[in-house]
């Protein structure tokens, strides 16, 4: 019995061995080609927050991009927008910019509200590579005409009023109440009153209101999305006039101009007129001027100028106001006032004039208390130790005489001063007043002793 392989099958068996080899060497004793560089993104596709009517791009940069295309796609609505810088989208406002090496643009102009969203720049490679971007559209704020007339904002003193103020925008807008000329928005509920700068909220409610919340009031919104907006609300408060005279009486003299003034508060504006009190109504001309002053939106100051006033300018004059809800008047009653013309005297030369009469006066009391003396001591006798009886009688008869004499000279009337003395002199000279007034008492002592003596004589 024969064993092993046919020849035929071992040389089958060997030339696919050598094969094997020839195939495994082949292999392995070479370098392997090199692998395809594949396209890439160089930066990210940025995030856009753009204002609505803006322009805004969105930048795509790929570096081998070799035969691969770059396509926009918007993610939201799987919607291509274009493939290399063909347009794809029927959108006016796209369009796509290549600048000849790796960086591909999306232009989007005058941006919609509908065109926030995301945006994918993509490469056709596989598997796919993209890069996305978001684009948010914001609105500035817009306040929507509610069709308020000026009837629904009048309303009679201590009425309501309500105002609105609806805004629309992205982000929803914040809306806050002023007045326009700065002053406090007051609140009333009904338990309390609130007085605040500024308030928040589409609606304002003003109740009670009176007269002095009469005016302007704005409506501001604003959402971080500039500009913000805002609209004037008037107020309207309906009463009836009011008229308040500071001064009730006035004083002028004649031939002046005099200004007469009522202060009037009144909405609507009232009619407003001067009147004399015969009810003569006053009109502006040559003699009178008449002229308002605003004060405020509701108040202001009636103004009459009487110009040269006479006599018969004098008398009362009354300011009238009226409007729908009613009059008031006030008056006024302008009097005459007496101006009397000083007379204006020197002091120097009034007490020149006192000094000079008060010396003359002195030196004529000197020369009359002379006179009466020397007359006294003329009837005195000489010889007293040898009276006589008849003549202690005639003495003592004279005697009385004597001293009435002496009690009349005492205090002699004033003589009037000559007027050709000189007043400048008076201070250099002496009044003899006290020379005198020695020479009185030493004339005294003598009639004193003179008297004494005879009562001696007339006991003995």
């Amino acid at each position: 019995m024969a064993y092993g392989l046919p020849y035929g099958m071992a040389s089958r068996n060997f030339a696919l061995c050598a094969l094997i080899v020839v195939f495994l060497y082949t292999s392995l004793g070479q370098t392997p080609p090199k692998s395809e560089v594949l396209p890439e993104f160089l930066a990210l596709l940025e995030n856009h927050t753009v204002t609505q009517g803006r322009d805004v791009s969105f930048t795509c940069v790929v570096n081998h991009l070799q035969s691969y295309k770059v396509a926009w796609i918007k993610s939201d609505s799987r919607a291509i927008l274009a493939i290399h810088t063909h347009m794809v989208a029927h959108n006016p406002r796209l369009s796509v910019t290549h600048n000849g090496h790796n960086t591909w643009k999306l232009h989007v102009t005058n941006v919609q509200p509908n065109d926030s969203g995301t945006y994918m720049c993509q490469v056709n490679t596989d598997p796919m590579r993209s890069q996305t971007g978001h684009m948010k559209v914001v609105i500035p704020p817009d306040i929507m005409d509610l069709d308020n007339t000026a009837d629904m904002l009048t309303t009679k003193e201590n009425g309501d009023l309500l105002l609105r103020c609806r805004a629309t925008g992205n982000p929803e807008p914040v809306v806050i109440w002023r007045r326009e000329d700065g002053r406090n928005i007051t609140l009333r509920n009904e338990n309390s009153v609130k007085r605040t700068r500024t308030f928040e909220g589409e609606q304002l409610h003003l109740r009670g209101i009176q007269r002095q919340e009469m005016g302007s009031y704005l409506c501001i919104a604003s959402n971080g999305v500039p500009p913000s907006v805002s609209k004037r609300y008037y107020v309207n408060v309906r009463f009836k006039p009011l008229i308040k005279v500071s001064n009730q009486l006035v004083a002028a003299p004649v031939d002046s101009d005099v200004l007469l003034q009522c202060y009037v508060e009144s909405s609507p504006k009232a009619l407003n007129t001067w009147y004399r009190n015969n009810g003569v109504k006053l009109l502006a001309d040559e003699k009178h001027d008449i002229s308002e002053v605003t004060i405020n939106d509701y108040a202001y100051q009636l103004n009459l100028t009487v110009r040269h006033l006479d006599k018969s300018d004098f008398g009362t004059y009354t300011c009238s106001a009226e409007n729908a809800f009613g009059k008031m008047e006030g008056s006024i009653r302008l009097q005459e006032l007496q101006i009397s013309k000083p007379t204006t005297v020197s002091t120097r030369n009034t007490e020149t004039i006192e000094k000079h009469t008060w010396h003359k006066q002195t030196e004529k009391k000197g020369k009359k208390h002379s006179y009466v003396l020397d007359k006294e001591s003329d009837l005195i006798p000489k010889n007293v130790g040898h009276t006589t009886p008849m003549s202690r009688r005639n003495l003592s008869s004279a005697l009385p005489n004597i001293a009435n004499k002496s009690r009349i000279s005492a205090f002699p009337a004033p003589a009037p001063a000559p007027a050709h003395s000189a007043p400048t002199q008076l201070g250099a000279q002496k009044p003899p007043f006290n020379g005198v007034k020695s020479l009185r008492d030493s004339r005294l002592c003598h009639v004193g002793l003179v008297v004494i003596v005879l009562m001696i004589l007339i006991h003995d």
